[in-house]
Order: C-alpha cells, then structure tokens, then sequence
C-alpha cells in the first residue's frame, strides 16, 4: 500500500498542472487556430498485426517473397468524456536513438507531459478519421503537439508506429520504401472495423473512416503520398539498395482517403514519383517543407511534388531558412546529452514550439476545408495569417488550384 501511494505521489508531481507549460500549448504570439478545441481528449494506444506481409529484409533468391507477420503500435487520440476526477494529464513514454544496439546513439527512454486522459470514454459521433505516420526512424508520439491539438478539434487521430522504422528498431530502407503505404492502408481498415456499431471497440460508433486524411512527415508523407495514388517509379528504386522490386504493386487510392497532409515528404529529389504519377493524386494536398531542406530536398524536392500533382488542389507552407525538421515536437529535454539525438528534432533557425503552433494553425484550416467542407478560406489566402504582413517574416504560402500549371 506504501509503493502505491508513493507511486501515485510521483505521478501526480510528474503530471502538469493546469498553468504548466506543455507541448503544443499555444504561445501568445501564436496564430488563431493554434488554439485547442472545444472537446476534452482521451489516448488510448492499441497493438495491431498484419498478418502474412512481405519480408522484403530477408528476401533471398531462394526465396524472394518470405512472409511474416508485422507488429504494428498505434496510439489513438479522440474526442472523450471524461469521469468525475479525471483529467487532460498524461506521461508518454518515448526513445532516443537510431535503432538497437547504435552505440553512437544508444536507445535511451524518456517521458513528456501531454494533455489528454489515458483510457477515457470516447464520445460517440461521426468525427473525421487522421492517420499519422512518422519519420524514418522516429515514433508515433512525435508529432503529439499535432495528434492532442487535433484531437481536441473533433478528430479521431491514430498515430503508427511502423515496424523496422522507430527509433528503437531501425532496420534496412526497404521496409520503410514498401510498407509505409500498405501499414496506412492497414491501420484505417482497421479502424474502419473499429468504428462499426456493435464492435465491441471503443471507438465504435466514434469515428468516421469514410471520411480519412493521411498525415506523414518525411517517410510519412512519402507513404501518405503513395496511397493517395503516386505510385512509386520501380527503376528509381535500384539505386535505393531494392534489387527486387515485385512487391511493390501499384493499388488504386482508397476512396476514403480525401486529403493529405505532407511534412517534408521524402522522394521528390530521388525521383520515386514520375511526373504523371504525381499527377494521379487527386484529393487536396497541403505541403510543409524547409527551404534549407538537404534531406529530401526543396526546389528539387518538396517543391517539386507540388507542383507536379498537378490534379490536386495543393497548399505549399515553406519555412524560410529551416531544414528538415518542420514537424517533430520540440527537443525533449533527454536528447540534450547527444548532439545527433538534439538535431533529430531541432531546428536551427527556428523556434521549435513557433513551428509546431503554426503548423497546428494551417493544418486545422486545411483540415476543416477538406474534410468538413468549411469555407477557410480567410485562413487559407494568400493575405491570411500565414502572410509576412500578418505573422511576420520567414514564411512562403502558396496555393496551386487543381490542374494549375504554375503557382500563383
């Protein structure tokens, strides 16, 4: 009884207050629709296994397409009720590193405070469904100033870890080039499951799969943007270390996907998406790139797929003088002791929480555009809050309108 109330003791110091600052909370400088929403948030995380997936790690001659079956986590957050003494206050628990047994960056756990109650009731409603895939390595928990905020707005939003690509397991590229697209078909299918009355899940009769956006950074938006219908180019695949490219078939888009949301998306700069590929994807794409990006590239890259989905009605918000790292929360306070740790997360000329409330900003209009059909367009112009008269300087704001063939 004494170990009980000790451990509830340190949990109660270790959870925020009310008036403590926690990621994602809005700054005073932040835009309006940084802002949490009206619903109280609940998280939950759940496993998942897909079953009967190609091996492509330990393909051989022999054998090229050995199967197994991938594990996959996920952490849901969603519009709760919450109980009589329950509140928005919870510990997630992460990992530095890049992948098992680095000794350069071994695998170090740390926690952070977020604002949402583990295990809360869900509230039942049709609320858009939001899937969220993370970096190569990286975790489901690393975008949760986005996944809470989001949530907070009447969203159902489910963030994967993918197997062979967090930053516990990191294994080679070509799982994360194969599965990012097939672990996101896989997940809103299951949800879709989920949601039907009667399934016995907690999110039944709570989310709206029919009513999807596929939300990727780096890795992510590569995966997003390949099940939104941008097949990948198979020969610019050889130079990437894929000596057998025939598990990668091209799908048909899930009708249900109506929009995406891509944080600097890998694979522009490397080709992976011909420019009649590109043009296949149709549903509305928001881009959020650093101009200074040397890892997928900007001009030839991030720049690059916007313009060439030409189909699609497209939004380009590029962060002036920043690299890669336009989408992650800020650096947590463990990644201080390595160098390499820090830099996975930081930007150099930028504030990090300045970015995560002016992502939070773009994305809810986005969002609330495509998939509630609000008219955001005062968020959304070229004059709004995202314009250097109005938020300051350092931001690029552009909208291609579809079948356009040249920015505004």
């Amino acid at each position: 009884m004494r170990k009980l109330v000790l451990s509830l003791a340190l949990l109660a110091v270790a959870l925020p207050a009310a008036a403590d600052w926690v990621v994602g909370d809005a700054r005073p400088d932040a835009p309006a629709l940084a802002a949490r929403g009206a619903y109280q948030v609940g998280v939950r995380t759940e496993l998942l296994l897909h079953r009967g997936q190609v091996d492509i790690l330990r393909a051989t001659a022999a054998n090229p397409a050995p199967r197994y079956d991938r594990a996959l986590t996920v952490e849901v957050w969603y519009p709760a009720q919450l109980a009589p003494g329950e509140r928005e206050a919870v510990l997630y628990t992460d990992v530095l590193g890049a992948g098992a047994n680095n000794p350069a960056r071994p695998n170090t756990p740390f926690t952070f405070a977020g604002r949402a109650a583990r295990g809360a009731a869900a509230l039942k409603g049709a609320f858009p469904l939001l899937i969220v895939s993370h970096g190569y390595p990286g975790s489901r928990l690393q975008m949760s100033y986005l996944t809470e905020n989001l949530a907070s707005k009447g969203y159902v939003v489910v963030a994967i870890d993918h197997l062979e690509s967090t930053r516990a397991d990191k294994a080679g590229f070509a799982s994360t080039l194969l599965n990012r697209p097939l672990d996101d078909q896989f997940v809103l299918d299951a949800v879709a499951g989920w949601s039907q009355p009667g399934s016995g899940h907690f999110l039944a009769g709570a989310a709206d799969a029919g009513n999807t956006a596929l939300l990727g950074y780096s890795m992510g938006g590569y995966g997003a943007l390949v099940a939104a219908g941008a097949a990948v180019d198979l020969a610019a695949l050889k130079p990437l270390g894929v000596t057998d490219t025939t598990a990668f078939v091209a799908r048909a888009p899930d009708p249900r996907i109506h929009a995406v949301v891509a944080f600097a998306p890998w694979g522009g700069a490397r080709q992976l998406s011909s420019g009649a590929s590109l043009a296949q994807v149709r549903v509305p794409l928001l881009f959020v790139a650093g101009e200074q990006d040397t890892i997928a590239g900007y001009e030839d890259g991030v720049l690059r797929l916007a313009r060439e989905a030409v189909n699609a009605p497209r939004y380009l918000l590029a962060y002036q003088n920043a690299r890669h790292n336009v989408s992650p929360n800020p650096p947590p306070a463990a990644s201080y002791a390595n160098r390499e740790d820090f830099s996975a997360y930081a930007e150099s000329a930028w504030d990090s929480a300045r970015i995560n409330n002016i992502n939070q900003h773009v994305v809810t209009a986005f969002l609330e555009q495509t998939l509630r059909q609000r008219d955001m367009g005062r968020h959304l112009a070229p004059d709004s809050e995202l314009s250097p008269a109005r938020i300051g300087p350092g931001l690029t704001w552009r909208h291609w309108p579809a079948a356009a063939e040249k920015a505004d």
